[in-house]
């Protein structure tokens, strides 16, 4: 059964971005991370966003955005790459669990996105699976070098703002949930060094919960 959201995707945007700021303040409030959270949540879930993220060691959801159980509904895989078990994981948390807030999570030095540069421009290969992952990076990939891009942080917004758009595109789900006001998808690029994240891409959000 779906669950209602209690609160708008632009509610849910400022939300997540208020608790990225107190992580990189050095001041987060670790919250619904007790046992009585533990207790609340053991029979069902009503998280607030999707976050489909990296699979990068180094953007850990619930710690760089400042949440606890319960509040996120996390899907990743190596460059935040699109398969049908992915769309599926989004659409179930979107239609049966009620997120208004789907983001897709980018970051810089992004393995991924520089494999698949290491491919276009030098014709280097990738063994076992992993040519998978390359290979659906690549239409970002070109679409950066298309655009005259030559920056790292250019290629990973490319990348970004072209995932948002995919998701969309493809999941009818989505694209009525952002077409009635049900939920946004946002595309965020995070910053290793001093843990910030960056409005990329946004469809669903009013420019006024977008921080300026």
């Amino acid at each position: 059964m779906s669950n209602t959201p209690t609160i708008t995707p632009d509610d849910a945007f400022t939300m997540l971005m208020a608790g990225n700021g107190r992580f990189v303040t050095g001041l987060p409030e670790h919250p619904n991370q007790d046992a009585a959270r533990r207790t609340e949540t053991a029979p069902g879930q009503n998280p607030f966003a999707v976050l489909f993220g990296c699979a990068d060691s180094r953007l850990a959801a619930e710690i760089i955005f400042d949440r606890g159980l319960g509040d996120l509904f996390v899907v990743r895989t190596a460059g935040q790459v699109v398969g049908p078990e992915v769309l599926g994981s989004i659409e179930y948390g979107v239609a049966v669990l009620g997120c208004p807030l789907v983001v897709v999570l980018g970051h810089d030095s992004c393995g991924a996105v520089a494999a698949t540069r290491a491919a276009v421009e030098e014709g280097t290969t990738a063994p076992g699976y992993v040519r998978d992952v390359i290979e659906k990076v690549t239409p970002s990939v070109l679409a950066a070098r298309a655009a005259g891009h030559t920056e790292d942080g250019e290629f990973i917004a490319e990348h970004i703002r072209q995932t948002v758009d995919l998701l969309v595109d493809r999941s009818r789900v989505l694209a009525d949930a952002v077409e009635t006001g049900r939920a946004a998808v946002v595309g965020l690029s995070y910053r290793l060094v001093d843990g910030s994240a960056h409005l990329i891409a946004a469809r669903g959000i009013s420019t006024s919960a977008v921080p300026m």
